[in-house]
């Protein structure tokens, strides 16, 4: 693939830099994000431009997206539809966490316009999206993935797992189980630090570097200490629906997952302190008794 025009949808915290990667590889990006300021923001960040509905974007032959939730892939996939039902040639990369039963419905109808869908989640957090070093799931087509891996390669490795749509969801699962555990886990652990009367501070440099150490633990712990204003870079909300996602998909498999749901209790009892748009480092703060 040579340098051409592309849309990215969801140009929000870990969508933006991973936007940005793609430009700075030479290709002509749109952003579409209908938040306030994402003109500005697409601007700064060496995008062509931002627009807020993809029915307003001007044609090109790749899409990446990067929205929040399954209900937004589906309206943007209406929207998409009901602006340009045509979509032969185009090439549809499906980069969020939307579980594989999402993925394989919206494909399907992205398919029977005519699209190429390809089904590449990724993880690594805002932090490796900022230094184009995520790891993505590719699965679909081969022919489709290597068509769109220039564009892919702008933001971190490609990993492909499969030629068939679900497949890439369905690793990002398993990863979202690990991650969501492993959040709870540093923010419970950080918090007996502090029962037991030790300086947090102190303990997070002193294991994170050893064998309990994690990704999570040395990205999150830092966070969980600086209280409730800390930079937003995944939202508890974000776990709250991933979180979620694993659940779904491990009931439907029949897997016991303990762990998991004792962790999404967490995330949900976060939100319910009012914490949704937080940090989900904040999830630390539902091992603070309330007043």
């Amino acid at each position: 693939m040579t340098p051409q025009s592309l849309t990215f949808v969801g140009i929000g915290a870990i969508g933006l830099p991973m936007a940005a990667r793609i430009a700075a590889a030479g290709h002509r990006v749109t952003g579409v994000d209908p938040a306030p300021g994402a003109i500005d923001r697409a601007r700064d960040a060496g995008l062509a431009g931002a627009v807020g509905s993809v029915a307003q974007a001007p044609e090109a032959p790749v899409t990446v997206v990067m929205v929040a939730t399954p209900d937004q892939l589906a309206t943007l996939v209406d929207t998409a539809l009901d602006a340009r039902p045509d979509q032969a040639g185009r090439h549809w990369v499906i980069m969020s966490t939307v579980g594989p039963e999402t993925v394989r419905r919206e494909g399907r109808r992205l398919a029977e316009a005519g699209a190429h869908v390809i089904d590449a989640p990724v993880t690594g957090g805002v932090a490796r999206a900022r230094t184009g070093e995520l790891t993505i799931f590719a699965a679909g087509d081969t022919a489709d993935v290597t068509t769109v891996i220039p564009v892919l390669g702008a933001c971190g490795t490609v990993r492909t797992v499969g030629d068939r749509l679900g497949e890439g969801q369905a690793i990002k699962i398993v990863n979202q189980h690990l991650c969501s555990v492993h959040i709870v886990a540093a923010a419970e652990a950080l918090n007996l630090a502090g029962a037991l009367g030790l300086d947090r501070h102190t303990v997070l440099g002193l294991i994170e570097t050893g064998a309990a150490g994690s990704f999570m633990l040395s990205d999150r712990g830092p966070r969980m200490l600086e209280g409730t204003d800390t930079e937003v870079t995944s939202t508890v909300s974000i776990f709250v629906k991933d979180s979620g996602l694993v659940a779904d998909a491990a009931r439907a498999a029949d897997a016991d997952t303990p762990l998991l749901d004792l962790s999404r209790d967490r995330y949900l009892a976060a939100a319910e302190r009012g914490l949704a748009a937080r940090d989900d480092s904040r999830v630390i703060e539902t091992y603070q008794k309330t007043p």
